[in-house]
């Protein structure tokens, strides 16, 4: 199991390879949304903003602690959760193993696709 710790540094490194996507495809294909992501193992979830600047505003509460609701919700457990970031584990794979789940609109999910 990973640690709280390394969960975090997961989602920096996600951000970090948004912010290495040319401007243009990230303008393409990111619109500003809340981002929840629950690490389920750990009962921790991570709340953040997806923006043009990666993953910005990154908190972290306990799960049932309560927090609005954001437009995109991932639940993963700890070590999925950083080989995704390591790209050892693909998240599309993830995703339809049912390993990970995904709660977004449609539009959502198709960007998120793109970008990802």
């Amino acid at each position: 199991m990973a640690s709280i710790e390394e969960c975090r540094a997961a989602i920096d490194r996600v951000s970090d390879r948004i912010l290495e996507l040319d401007e243009e495809r990230r303008r393409k294909h990111i619109v500003e949304r809340s981002v929840s992501v629950k690490v389920s193992d750990l009962d921790t979830v991570f709340d953040m903003r997806l923006t043009l600047n990666g993953l910005v505003d990154v908190s972290q509460r306990a799960d049932g602690a309560g927090g609005s609701r954001a437009q995109v919700g991932i639940t993963a457990d700890s070590d999925d959760l950083v080989d995704m970031a390591e790209e050892r584990l693909d998240f599309g794979k993830a995703l339809l193993s049912g390993r990970v789940k995904l709660d977004a609109s449609f539009g959502d999910m198709m960007r998120l696709r793109k970008l990802l």
